[in-house]
């Protein structure tokens, strides 16, 4: 049985940072507002000449915008696991991996990322499929361009990791840039399904138990809500990466960003000449500002680093430098409003 790699596409997010353009309904890995197309279906095209299959990891919310999405691009997915209940990522994986041949190689994706640079990416794909083949649970390590607050990291010497942190504050970032072994943790994974189950086994007995019955007892990848709410929540760099002996990492080179914020929506609007996502506020002497508008937005003089979002049925106006915090907002605008979520 050779090894099939299989994307595996984690799709679960509701995209809070981006609220009000991503809703409950329209969560912002199914908008089609990167050139008529999303950031889904940018996943899949990407990933198509590298790997076999698809399978999606979803809720039941998000299945038919998953599959009408994917059919848009002739690909139909047949291979999915559909949770009921969200708990995080180790038990969707550990899912995924008892529902594929042990010798499959997973490559596991976020649904919400955007990359660019294919020739550095297919290089660190298939850096990371021949570590996976031997053996090793491998993270793809991105290249860090600033220090961002935003994302976790991976402490590395070569392809050894030597510690995972958390998302730091401003001088802890400074220090991981400086010190030159540390990169930004991307959430892709790659190896195969027999060696993920073995560490989860390991480290995590009672997530690898709850699993394995949620799959016996589910029916073409829908599993049960009782059976999902018996198995604890973990994310992965938990549950396995920070605990395995077997971990590698592939320093990865090619753009990546998770597009989480309005800040990384108008860094990634400048990377990619995507002109169209953001007007420049219009005026004397303004600075910095953006619109997501369907009419030209003016301001007077004194008003800089404001960023204003308009959606059907809202308007969000934040400083640029706060947009971590429109979760916050967006909990407020749902209180007040529940269609607003």
């Amino acid at each position: 049985m050779g090894n099939n790699i299989i994307n595996v596409v984690l799709s679960g997010g509701v995209g809070s940072r981006l609220w009000p353009i991503s809703r409950k309904n329209s969560p912002k890995q199914f908008i089609q507002i990167f050139e008529k197309k999303s950031l889904f279906q940018y996943t899949i095209l990407r990933n198509k000449k590298l790997v076999n299959d698809y399978m999606l990891v979803t809720n039941e919310s998000q299945l038919t915008m998953a599959i009408d999405q994917s059919k848009e691009l002739g690909i139909n997915i047949d291979k999915k696991i559909i949770e009921s209940v969200g708990r995080n990522t180790a038990p969707a994986i550990t899912l995924a991996a008892l529902s594929l041949n042990p010798e499959d190689i997973m490559f596991i994706t976020p649904s919400d990322h955007m990359i660019g640079d294919e020739k550095e990416y297919k290089l660190a794909v298939k850096n990371a499929i021949r570590l996976a083949k031997e053996g090793s649970i491998v993270t793809f390590g991105i290249q860090p361009l600033k220090p961002e607050t935003g994302y976790g990291y991976i402490e590395y010497d070569e392809e050894d990791v030597k510690s995972f942190r958390e998302k730091p504050n401003q001088d802890l970032a400074i220090k991981y840039i400086r010190s030159g072994n540390f990169c930004w943790n991307s959430g892709m994974f790659c190896f195969k399904a027999s060696v993920f189950l073995e560490e989860i086994k390991k480290y995590q007995p009672e997530i690898y138990e709850a699993s394995v019955l949620a799959y016996k007892n589910s029916t073409d990848g829908f599993v049960k809500k009782e059976d999902m709410e018996k198995i604890p929540e973990d994310s992965i760099d938990f549950a396995v990466l920070e605990k395995s002996r077997i971990i590698k990492m592939v320093k990865s080179h090619f753009i990546w960003s998770d597009l989480g914020s309005f800040d990384s929506l108008i860094s990634y609007a400048k990377d990619f000449q995507n002109d169209e996502l953001f007007e420049m506020v219009k005026g004397e002497n303004i600075v910095n500002s953006y619109a997501m508008c369907s009419k030209p937005v003016y301001a007077t003089r004194g008003i800089d680093h404001i960023v204003l979002i308009e959606a059907e049925d809202c308007i969000l106006l934040i400083t640029k430098d706060k947009s971590e915090e429109v979760k916050q907002i967006r909990e407020f605008a749902g209180s007040r409003d529940e269609n607003l979520l």
